[in-house]
């Protein structure tokens, strides 16, 4: 028979060639790809395992634990995600400190080696922050009321503005320049979205579309998302720049936030470099500009000998839309694969169980999804033992049934239950001889 060249993304010249010679096709050796499935499967094991070290259990993918600020000053804490399956310790550097974060290493160093149990430190660069700021109407309130069809202004963040005014500020100079009329901009993780009407010098005029908040109210420090504009924004800020030569003393990792292009994944490259070393990088995917340039950016990554990628699917699916977000996420794991590259599937992973304690059957699926990825994050939350122990269970058992996209056709256990039940052997299908 003859190959459907399903699930061959990690060896698809290989596996071509091999339905060509069945057709009969003469292919000179020199010209037959050394990568087949074998090759395909050791590159992307030994490049994991060149990220983010040995796996507690080879079945399932590491698991990335981030990093609240209490746990900077409890070390029993740390040590029990440990033994709870964590393996990579996530720490973003949009909050807190370098004392904090110095902390949060040490107690993950030490933890480790009391429990014999390695894990690996993942620092996330913030990237440039985009959120809003009430400056007029609202402003003392610290929130402005805002319903479906109203007008409302979006300006530089330390503009002037009349109080009277419905305006929200954007911490990032220059963006609102960048906006065109018939742009979405989206506020809240997507709960609020407007369209701009009209864009001049430092302001631009918005109508909001849909409120989907339980409250209409837009407060500060809540992101912007730009799914229509080309930002001329730089993704690695002077912030980020001024966090590198900690990173580089005190990380394992390195994770580049909001990357857009080749040049900046060069840029930082480049930075890491500098004064000798390099820290293995994770490119988070979190833009439409970002998934539009994945082959540049895995072209430019795979300069290094280990690096990663991360499907962030916050604002990624603001980015591109909830209803696209289930393709999409697919999609980048089938091309990392062909470039076999390791990827973190992270964002609201048993976010709900997380935060009550209680799963909803729909997040239990998303997690067993989870699997195809050589790693799971987790966010911070108040069960983290909890999320840690069902994750694992969940991922132990649908891993026993596929490897990435391939099905291993193990012995199904509703089938066995049957079997078992009715006394019919699974071989030939009749009735065992009982008395």
């Amino acid at each position: 028979g003859l190959s459907s060249l399903a699930s061959s993304e990690s060896h698809v010249l290989r596996q071509v060639q091999s339905v060509l010679q069945r057709l009969g096709a003469k292919i000179p050796a020199e010209d037959i790809s050394i990568c087949d499935d074998e090759t395909a499967s050791r590159l992307l094991g030994q490049r994991t395992r060149a990220l983010f070290g040995n796996k507690l259990n080879p079945h399932i993918p590491h698991l990335m634990v981030t990093f609240d600020t209490a746990l900077a000053g409890d070390y029993d804490a740390v040590k029990d995600l440990l033994l709870a399956g964590m393996s990579v310790a996530r720490i973003n550097c949009a909050h807190d400190g370098p004392k904090q974060w110095k902390r949060m290493v040490a107690h993950v160093r030490k933890a480790a080696r009391v429990t014999a149990r390695p894990c690996k430190v993942y620092l996330d660069l913030a990237g440039p922050k985009i959120r809003t700021v009430v400056l007029g109407k609202g402003r003392k309130k610290g929130r402005m009321k805002i319903g479906e069809d109203e007008l409302f202004w979006l300006s530089e963040p330390k503009a002037k503005v009349n109080e009277q005014e419905k305006v929200i500020g954007c911490t990032l100079p220059g963006v609102v320049n960048s906006l065109q009329a018939g742009d979405r901009v989206l506020f809240d993780d997507g709960l609020f979205e407007s369209v701009v009407v009209k864009s001049g010098v430092g302001r631009a005029q918005l109508r909001m579309l849909r409120v989907s908040a339980r409250k209409p109210f837009l407060k500060p420090e809540k992101g912007i998302n730009f799914p229509d504009s080309r930002l001329d924004i730089q993704c690695l800020t002077d912030f980020d720049r001024t966090v590198l030569p900690f990173a580089k003393e005190h990380a394992d990792i390195v994770g580049f936030s909001f990357v857009q292009k080749a040049d900046d994944v060069a840029e930082l490259q480049r930075l890491l470099h500098r004064d000798g070393g390099a820290i293995p990088l994770v490119l988070k995917i979190e833009t439409f500009e970002a998934v539009q340039n994945l082959p540049d950016l895995l072209l430019q990554g795979m300069k290094e000998p280990v690096f990663g990628v991360m499907i962030a699917r916050g604002d990624l699916a603001v980015e591109i839309g909830f209803e696209r977000l289930s393709e999409v996420q697919e999609e980048i794991l089938w091309i990392c694969e062909a470039a076999h590259v390791p990827v973190i599937w992270a964002t609201q992973v048993l976010e709900t169980l997380n935060k009550s304690g209680v799963a909803t059957r729909s997040e239990l699926t998303d997690a067993a999804r989870a699997g195809h990825a050589e790693c799971v994050m987790l966010n911070k939350g108040k069960h983290l033992l909890l999320v840690l122990a069902t994750l694992r269970n969940i991922l132990l058992r649908s891993g026993g049934h596929h490897l990435k996209k391939r099905y291993i056709f193990r012995p199904l256990a509703i089938a066995e239950h049957y079997f078992n039940k009715t006394g019919v052997k699974k071989e030939g299908g009749k009735k065992k001889n009982t008395p």
